[in-house]
């Protein structure tokens, strides 16, 4: 039986999912998740065999959350299912560890294809995507490097976006301060940046974290 994870903040994307992968006798769902840290708990718990991840999510964003998949769920597939079509988006997912990107805009079938693919461990992408990614490499755009941040520095640095002081962060990731300082300066020497704004802005403009 294959296990799926859905997290996404609408309940009625969420159910209507779930109605295409109840259609499969092989396939169910193992857990519903609204923001992306109920996500991370219930994929902890459940251990999906597939993760059906919107980009959007609030508290902690899709991207992030598959890279946290990526790193305590390594067996798990994300498929990043979204309206966000740029390349920004797109660079960042699959830079997290993405298996597939599809768009909100597709069907259903394509849906189930996405699944079916990555299933059998094959990548898949929406039309749309896949030509972004063709055009990408035939003109030999090198995308950003996302993976040079550490899952630690980008949950220090969605902290930082969200007001918290050196203290605060370091009580909420039960974490010394002398270790949140470390890895917040790391994140803002990788990104090139000489501030906590700064970096605040850069990392929201690459889809690092949430604003």
């Amino acid at each position: 039986m294959l296990r799926i994870l859905i997290a996404d903040d609408h309940e009625i994307v969420r159910r209507g999912v779930r109605q295409i992968i109840e259609s499969h006798p092989d396939w169910e769902v193992c857990g519903e998740a609204g923001n992306g840290e109920v996500a991370l708990e219930i994929a902890a718990q459940e251990r999906p065999d597939i993760a059906i991840v919107d980009v959007g999510l609030p508290l902690l964003g899709g991207i992030m959350v598959t890279r946290r998949l990526r790193l305590d769920s390594p067996s798990t597939r994300v498929l990043l299912f979204t309206m966000h079509d740029d390349e920004e988006s797109v660079n960042g997912g699959l830079a997290a560890g993405a298996r597939g990107y599809l768009l909100k805009t597709d069907s259903g079938t394509h849906l189930e294809a996405a699944i079916s693919a990555l299933e059998a461990r094959q990548p898949y992408f929406s039309s749309m995507i896949a030509e972004m990614l063709l055009e990408a490499a035939v003109s030999d755009r090198k995308p950003w490097r996302l993976g040079k941040f550490t899952g630690r520095e980008l949950q220090v640095g969605q902290l930082v976006a969200e007001g918290r002081s050196n203290k605060e962060i370091a009580t909420r990731l039960g974490i010394a301060v002398k270790t949140v300082e470390s890895h917040r300066a790391s994140a803002m020497r990788k990104a090139g940046v000489r501030t906590a704004r700064e970096f605040v802005r850069f990392a929201i403009k690459n889809n690092l974290i949430q604003p």
